[in-house]
């Protein structure tokens, strides 16, 4: 437990880029927990996603802040919904990937020889399938769409990424003194991956789940956007897609789309910088030119 405290702490302090993009993905984790109380204050205690909870059309005001759409429902209220399912998304998707890539690597990158070659190829297989076009075909010709479903299919086919970079770290520390002292040690195998090795690559699987939920947030806008994403579930993309639909910049209502626009653009950002952050970190040649 002591090394994975000191392996959260050095994550933290790796870089300011990688506090600024933690404290970004944090503002937006505690807008989804804390949803339904900044709702009920939205609206004054009543419902403002309610239908003609007020005028339509409304500009930005002292009562609404992003103003309101077509039915009169406040758009600030309808942001901080939609962060919330989009994140459901990106977080199921991300941890299933995660999970799977994680046991693939250590996996192939510990044990090597033909298993490793076996799961590298099953990966490289996996990883140019291309997923986006099967997910909208399955998306059409499904009945019902759910929000599962769809953090299920984007998890399928999204573990690969984090598989081959997290492999490639594992081939070059099982080589390691610490490694082989624990092998003498008579430490199993699960014990030196979940002791020894798991620690050192808590940042690569840090990033490789924000990076898979991110994926995963865009490609469910993608979907909606089309208007093939999960029925009866108000997200990002479906806030664009009514947005176009609608004519709402013609219209003058511009939150409508500039809000979930923002949302999305902050969360590239913060993954963003936490990878920069690390890399430069972690990569000698970026570490020399960042001057760290």
């Amino acid at each position: 437990m002591r090394r994975f405290i000191q392996a959260i702490r050095g994550f933290w302090s790796a870089s300011h880029k990688v506090q600024i993009g933690i404290v970004i993905l944090a503002f937006f984790i505690l807008v989804a927990l804390f949803h339904p109380l900044i709702n009920s204050a939205i609206g004054h205690g009543s419902d403002p996603l309610a239908v003609s909870a007020s005028e339509a059309w409304e500009l930005p005001n002292a009562q609404h802040l992003l103003g309101t759409d077509r039915y009169g429902r406040d758009i600030l209220a309808m942001t901080v919904t939609a962060t919330v399912a989009s994140l459901e998304v990106g977080t199921i998707a991300g941890l299933l990937s995660t999970i799977i890539g994680v046991v693939v690597a250590f996996v192939a990158g510990y044990k090597g020889g033909k298993l490793d070659s076996f799961l590298s190829g099953f990966t490289d297989i996996i990883l140019v399938v291309p997923s986006f076009p099967l997910l909208i075909t399955l998306s059409a010709y499904t009945t019902k769409v759910s929000l599962f479903f769809i953090a299920l299919m984007l998890a399928i086919f999204s573990w690969p990424f984090a598989a081959r970079t997290i492999r490639s770290q594992v081939l070059s520390l099982r080589n390691r003194p610490y490694v082989e002292l624990a092998k003498v040690t008579k430490l199993n195998d699960f014990e030196i991956i979940f002791m020894e090795l798991l620690p050192n690559l808590l940042p690569f699987i840090g990033v490789g789940f924000a990076s898979a939920a991110l994926g995963s947030i865009f490609a469910l806008v993608g979907l909606e956007v089309i208007g093939l994403g999960p029925s009866g579930t108000l997200d990002l993309g479906l806030m664009l897609n009514w947005a176009q639909s609608w004519g709402a910049l013609t219209l003058g209502c511009w939150p409508l789309f500039v809000a979930p626009v923002v949302v999305l653009t902050l969360l590239f950002l913060a993954v963003n910088l936490i990878n920069i952050g690390l890399e430069e970190v972690y990569n000698p040649r970026l570490r020399k030119m960042a001057g760290a």
